[in-house]
């Protein structure tokens, strides 16, 4: 309070790009219990609705002409498809569901946090957290279900010298339980930091001298962010592919 009093009485600029992420309830108050409606909640649910108005709503009639809802839908259900089979092989396309509906929510909550106002829920390490735990889960489950014991030769590298060999299992155990926190702080980080600096440039916009230089460099950004909403989301889906690779094909 007593520097934005200060940058008052002074005519500075007082912006904070990170207010854009703090949680809020929906309906007033300050206090947030596990079962609050959130600004979080909100834009998750609009995400969930978006992938069911294109994937279900909009894909329904299965026209041989396809309308532009269907041609998406079409679009991103082949490449998800074909990304599971030439990543993770053709064991791998019973998974196909739970992997599009991971890119699709991803995707639309990427893209929805791009409107103005509205809220960025990857942006919060709370949701990509969860998200990376279950494929971290399920991958790990896969990967003893399928094959017993001998997962445990994914952390054995048997073509290294034999003397190395305990070393790397020890370096690829650590890196194997890292993995949900790179694929979470991944993804969380990079929506983060785009939706930031596209603030610091807006805050900038309201000084007269450097308004049209900041004008132009929030339209750069916004275009870079749209680029980031969808690599990101590929990043995370493909990543969660070649860990389900090596849960189904653990030997080195």
């Amino acid at each position: 309070m007593a520097s934005e009093a200060h940058g008052a009485e002074s005519g500075g600029l007082e912006f904070h790009p990170m207010d854009q992420f703090i949680i809020k309830p929906l309906f007033g108050g300050d206090t947030i219990n596990w079962y609050t409606p959130t600004n979080v909640t909100l834009w998750m649910a609009l995400a969930v609705v978006a992938v069911i108005a294109l994937m279900v709503v909009g894909t329904r009639r299965r026209a041989v002409v396809p309308s532009r809802s269907q041609s998406i839908g079409e679009l991103a259900y082949g490449f998800v498809y074909k990304m599971v089979e030439d990543v993770a092989g053709k064991d791998a396309i019973k998974f196909f569901p739970y992997i599009m509906t991971l890119f699709m929510f991803i995707v639309f909550a990427n893209f929805l946090g791009l409107i103005p106002m509205s809220f960025t829920t990857t942006s919060h390490f709370g949701v990509t957290v969860v998200l990376a735990l279950l494929v971290f889960l399920t991958v790990t489950v896969v990967g003893f279900v399928k094959n017993g014991m001998g997962f445990l030769g994914l952390f054995w590298v048997s073509s290294a010298p034999l003397a190395l060999r305990p070393i790397l299992a020890i370096i690829e155990l650590i890196s194997y339980f890292v993995r949900p926190v790179s694929h979470s702080i991944r993804l969380a980080g990079n929506v983060m930091a785009g939706h930031a600096v596209i603030k610091v440039f807006a805050g900038f916009a309201a000084i007269a001298v450097v308004s049209p230089v900041s004008v132009v460099a929030i339209t750069a950004m916004y275009g870079l962010e749209v680029l980031v909403a969808f690599i990101q989301a590929y990043v995370f889906t493909i990543l969660t592919c070649v860990y389900l690779k090596d849960a189904l094909h653990p030997s080195h």
